[in-house]
């Protein structure tokens, strides 16, 4: 970033909105499951009953994630992230007020996970649009929003579950959510260009900038680099969507103490912190393709340590703290940041809202894969042994992406 002050001041808050913004919605996509399925569950709900509004939003994030991009790129970011902050704030609200109503409950947490999207996809554009030569340290900067809500998030709304209920701990949050929706209306601009300034705080615009924004399916995926992206960050995204909701589950598994593995998944969650902005600088100086397959070795250490933990088994619970640590971290660092070597920037949402929609068809499944194979075998195993063969496989596409040098740094340097 050069020193353009007026860039930094505009940049800065926008960037610790981006983190929060990340913050909610890992929270608020499925992590908080783990706080709501044992409290329903002690009212004698099943756990069908609790996940599946989360599951059946999956499914319609499929259609929605086409249509938030196509909206963030006609009224631009802030116009779409703040009614979507709205509704998912006052939906949290519903859900501290909806008791044992099942209908009530299950209204608001669809609610939740579908209105969440726009969090994400409108914090990854934000960092696409303001920033090339340092997108990586952008988007590893907004993205410790996710570790760190691995980090606090589900041990605050316990601390508040236990202490003063349910319902005034997701009223407190949806309340949250609703300043977090005024913040972004003052703060955020979908582009420099909006402000007078250009990316980086450069004193010119960069080159490709006369790139018409709109494509169509047949014309993303008319570049076969589309598919090897859809295959590439698509199966990793399918892996951490698996994993993360089944660490616990993993854990009581083999018997180890619940203080030992929520330890491990805390020190993971603060080495997420830096993860995500190490593959950021990684992104930046040896470039992204080189960052994903880095990534790629941090999911088989993952997976490979949960696969072969056993009770209190300290040397796998390091090797899957170290590697969860990079694939929180590291995973919604680079998604953008690939899509953005491909297309460029001025691309990049055209390209993404159908990136994104076939590879979300792909995530819909990771818990339902998970669920099944546990429900037929017992056990986790054979779902791991799978995500090894989906890793790399992800690795091969990744090795075809760079083929090809990075469509905006190859001429902006």
């Amino acid at each position: 970033m050069e020193k353009n002050a007026s860039f930094q001041k505009r940049s800065i808050p926008m960037l610790i909105l981006g983190v929060f913004l990340m913050y909610f919605y890992s929270g608020l996509q499925a992590d908080h499951l783990n706080v709501l399925t044992p409290y329903y569950q002690k009212l004698g709900w099943l756990a069908t009953t609790i996940t599946n509004p989360v599951t059946w939003a999956g499914f319609v994030v499929i259609p929605a994630t086409l249509l938030v991009g196509t909206l963030l790129l006609k009224f631009g970011i802030p116009k779409v992230v703040v009614p979507s902050a709205v509704i998912v704030g006052i939906s949290t609200i519903c859900l501290a007020f909806s008791g044992q109503n099942v209908v009530a409950y299950s209204i608001s947490l669809f609610c939740m996970r579908l209105f969440i999207l726009p969090f994400q996809m409108g914090t990854f554009m934000l960092c696409t649009n303001w920033f090339i030569k340092s997108r990586g340290r952008a988007l590893g900067m907004v993205v410790t929003g996710s570790p760190l809500c691995t980090a606090t998030f589900i041990a605050l709304l316990t601390i508040g579950v236990n202490g003063i209920g349910l319902p005034k701990t997701y009223l407190i949050t949806g309340i949250i959510i609703l300043v977090l929706a005024a913040l972004v209306a003052a703060t955020i601009r979908t582009s420099p260009e909006d402000v007078g300034l250009y990316p980086d705080g450069a004193s010119d615009a960069p080159e490709h900038e006369a790139v018409e924004p709109g494509m169509s399916f047949k014309e993303v995926f008319s570049n076969g680099d589309a598919w090897l992206l859809v295959f590439s960050l698509g199966l990793l995204q399918f892996c951490i969507t698996s994993i993360m909701p089944f660490f616990v589950v993993r854990m009581n598994m083999t018997g180890s103490t619940p203080a030992l593995f929520l330890a491990f998944l805390s020190a993971a969650a603060i080495g997420g912190l830096f993860a995500s902005n190490f593959f950021g600088f990684l992104d930046d100086k040896i470039g992204t393709v080189k960052a994903c397959l880095a990534l790629c070795a941090a999911y088989l250490l993952a997976i490979f340590g949960l696969l072969f933990m056993g009770k209190n088994t300290i040397p796998a619970l390091i090797v899957a703290a170290v590697g969860i640590a990079g694939i929180t971290g590291g995973t919604g660092t680079l998604h953008p940041s690939i899509t953005a070597y491909v297309y460029g920037r001025k691309k990049y949402q055209a390209a993404n809202r159908w990136i994104m929609t076939v590879q979300a068809v792909i995530m819909a499944f990771g818990i339902y894969f998970m669920s099944t194979i546990l429900d037929k075998t017992g056990s986790l195993n054979l779902a791991y042994k799978i995500m090894v063969v989906l890793v790399v496989i992800a690795v091969i596409c990744l090795l075809f992406i760079g083929r090809k040098p990075d469509f905006d740094r190859q001429n902006n340097a």
